[in-house]
């Protein structure tokens, strides 16, 4: 059949198929432009199926997928050949939502019976998405059929229920294969990896060499990580050695897989010459040890192989990327993931999600809100609003930059809500002293279908010892195991600790712990000791610092407290003690400091600091606030200077707490803004809280300060903890 061409256009040809015997009388109107397919202008209704197919199958090929829906679309009748090519193809696409449908549809309507070609294509389809519901369906139709024991569906079938994470289905289809080939075998071991039990994967491993099944370089890609969970080196070891004597050292899935398990093994030395002798070193190669390095707390020999990497030429992907950044942020450097994420961007390497997900995390362990609002635009524009994990993590960054308001809203919009999420505003809300409404946030959990887990009664515990909640801690306490199945551990304990602490209840406090069925933790007896600060109850804060000292001997926060107890009791040669015992286990004093961020840049305080270009004005300042304070019948706590001074002296030294010094300097730099925010690494002290409290009722502005324990909220003189931190 021949068109006419000119000037290799053919342009709204009618095409006669009625002269063929082979072919009905229709007649099919097509365009063809510059070589494309046609674009289907007047369908047919009764052209042969394999046309159907051939068509359909040519607009996939070139990516069309609109088209070839268009004409899956106009066939009255599509053949069993045709569902299968589409719901392949949108498979292939990402597109398992409409692939399912698909299915469903040929499912439901009975107007063709699916083949064994069309219950493959849905099993991938399935095995993308991770629908369980699904996936039992398509199981029970390849039974029906008659397919059960096919052995090409069958390991389709195992992978499905691998990826879907459903060991007893997995296990029932590899039971009923007849026959079994490394396919099957291998999608076996990587159901057990991927289900969290990689005993049961090497099990499967042993078993498949003693059915004379040789194992390909997948199964080995496969079954190496389950030594990586284990840890197990001995069976690293076996399995290298397999490689060797059987000629895989070539292959880049297995040796990448070997560099992770040394690495996860903690020989990090074999993970090394593993990765120097690789003979084709890559981008996954390269990604793989500077993840091995990270794992094994070499922040620098990673940095370092990531810029070795740069300086080669080697093509950067966005997992190159994700690795640094998310291992910057493990190795506990926020700003180093930041700096890194700007050289991304300068290097115009588009982040995906998981890179803002990350940069998010970054923000938060950094209190960075202005980047992390960036990236909060970065998603508007994306219009990335429905990604559960990136949408929790926006969450998070606000709270812990203290914009609590902000995650409320952002919490509030997210149209889906797992376990995660609810525990994420809910120990937000905890942090920031709001325990009623912690409490209130878990009842919606409950009611919503999520499951509680242990970190969710953390945080609401946490949030009803901040808020002195008794009751309703101890009856959410009691409820763990009695209805939902969680057994409390040493952190729950420690918690409520706290809540019967801070309440002032500290014989029962003491009573709990002495009855704990777990040996108490530091943090219990941290708790007890700084209920004893709040409550100054020196015979139980001696007990409870002497169980610190041994528990946490190297901990110079447990000194400081107790010697601050000692100190306010004027117990002064007691308090010398504590501090020629931390002289002599050479423990020392972490000095405090505290930032505030102006015009979108931290600065940094210390007690007695004089390096700030507006240091003048800021002790001016601090000294008209201290004169207003006296006049107002305020007068400074001086029990928290930590030395034998006369009053005056005590005075002054109050004064040059690093947490008041950047106050100061955020007022003076106000410029307009009805908020400041504060950050400090240790316990704020309780003279400058009392004149944070006052400073935002005499100059309006609300200040929000973090310490090492949570947030306070000042405002018109009152503070969100109510003086109980």
């Amino acid at each position: 059949m021949i068109f006419p061409i000119t000037n290799g256009r053919v342009e709204n040809q009618h095409v006669n198929f009625s002269g063929h015997d082979s072919f009905p009388r229709v007649f099919l109107s097509l365009t063809v432009v510059n070589g494309d397919l046609p674009m289907v202008s007047k369908v047919p209704t009764n052209l042969p199926p394999h046309m159907n197919v051939k068509f359909i199958k040519k607009y996939l090929g070139l990516g069309d997928l609109a088209r070839a829906r268009q004409l899956f679309d106009s066939i009255l009748k599509p053949d069993v050949l045709s569902w299968t090519a589409l719901i392949s193809a949108y498979t292939r696409m990402g597109q398992c939502e409409e692939a399912i449908k698909l299915y469903t549809e040929i499912r439901d309507s009975r107007k063709v019976i699916p083949d064994k070609f069309v219950i493959l294509a849905a099993a991938k389809t399935c095995a993308n998405s991770g629908d369980l519901i699904k996936a039992k369906q398509i199981h029970g139709d390849a039974v029906m059929h008659g397919y059960g024991s096919d052995l090409i569906l069958g390991n389709a079938l195992i992978d499905m229920y691998g990826k879907c994470k459903y060991l007893s289905g997995a296990e029932r289809v590899f039971d009923e294969l007849c026959t079994k080939d490394v396919i099957s075998w291998t999608s076996f071991c990587s159901c057990y990896v991927a289900c969290g039990l990689p005993e049961k994967a090497l099990s499967v491993f042993r078993e498949m060499g003693s059915s004379k099944i040789m194992p390909n370089a997948m199964t080995l890609s496969t079954v190496i990580p389950a030594c990586s969970s284990l840890k197990s080196l001995n069976w690293g070891r076996e399995i290298h050695g397999f490689v060797i004597k059987n000629g895989m050292e070539d292959n880049k899935f297995v040796n990448c897989a070997l560099v992770d398990m040394y690495a996860n093994c903690a020989s990090i030395k074999n993970a090394e010459v593993l990765f120097h002798n690789m003979p084709n070193l890559d981008t996954v190669s390269w990604n793989v040890i500077i993840s091995a390095y990270f794992s094994n707390g070499e922040f620098c020999k990673a940095l370092s192989k990531f810029r070795l990497m740069r300086s080669q030429g080697v093509l950067l992907n966005a997992t190159s990327w994700n690795t640094v950044i998310a291992g910057c942020i493990d190795s506990g450097k926020p700003d180093a993931a930041l700096d890194l994420f700007g050289e991304m961007q300068q290097l115009g390497s588009e982040p995906n999600q998981i890179t803002l997900t990350s940069v998010l995390t970054a923000c938060a362990h950094s209190e960075n809100l202005r980047q992390g609002k960036e990236i909060h635009v970065y998603f508007v524009r994306r219009c990335i609003f429905e990604d559960l994990v990136s949408s929790t993590a926006l969450v998070l960054m606000y709270a812990k930059c203290g914009g609590l308001e902000a995650s409320h809203r952002i919490f509030s919009m997210m149209s889906e809500k797992d376990t995660v999420a609810w525990n994420t505003i809910i120990i937000a809300n905890s942090m920031h002293g709001r325990g009623e409404e912690a409490l209130s946030l878990f009842r919606k959990m409950i009611d919503s279908g999520a499951k509680p887990n242990s970190v969710t009664f953390t945080g609401v515990l946490s949030g009803c010892s901040h808020s002195q909640m008794v009751d309703e801690g101890i009856t959410v306490f009691d409820s763990m195991s009695k209805n939902y199945e969680v057994e409390p551990d040493s952190e729950h304990y420690s918690c409520i600790v706290d809540v019967l602490g801070r309440a002032g209840c500290l014989a029962e406090a003491y009573k709990f712990i002495q009855k704990m069925p777990v040996e108490p933790s530091a943090s219990a007896w941290g708790a007890l000791l700084g209920a004893c600060r709040i409550y100054k109850n020196v015979d139980l804060a001696r007990i409870a610092a002497n169980h610190l000292f041994e528990i946490e001997p190297n901990n110079p926060g447990n000194y400081v407290l107790f010697f601050n107890i000692l100190v306010t009791a004027r117990l002064w040669s007691e308090a010398s003690e504590i501090r020629k015992l931390m002289r002599d286990r050479g423990v020392r004093k972490v000095p405090g400091c505290s930032w505030v961020e102006v015009n979108n840049r931290f600065y940094t305080f210390v007690v007695g600091d004089k390096d700030n270009d507006q240091i003048v004005e800021i002790y001016e300042f601090l000294d008209d606030i201290r004169r207003k304070m006296k006049l107002a019948g305020y007068f400074p706590v001086t029990e928290f200077v930590l030395q034998d001074l006369d009053g005056e002296e005590k005075e002054v030294s109050l004064c040059n707490h690093s947490e008041k010094l950047a106050v100061a300097f955020g007022i003076l730099n106000l410029k307009g803004q009805s908020s400041i925010r504060v950050f400090k690494n240790l316990r704020i002290c309780g003279d400058c809280h009392d004149t944070i409290k006052y400073i935002s009722k005499t100059v309006g502005v609300k200040i929000i300060m973090r310490d090492s324990l949570r947030f306070h909220h000042f405002a018109d003189g009152l503070c969100s903890c109510k003086d109980f931190w």
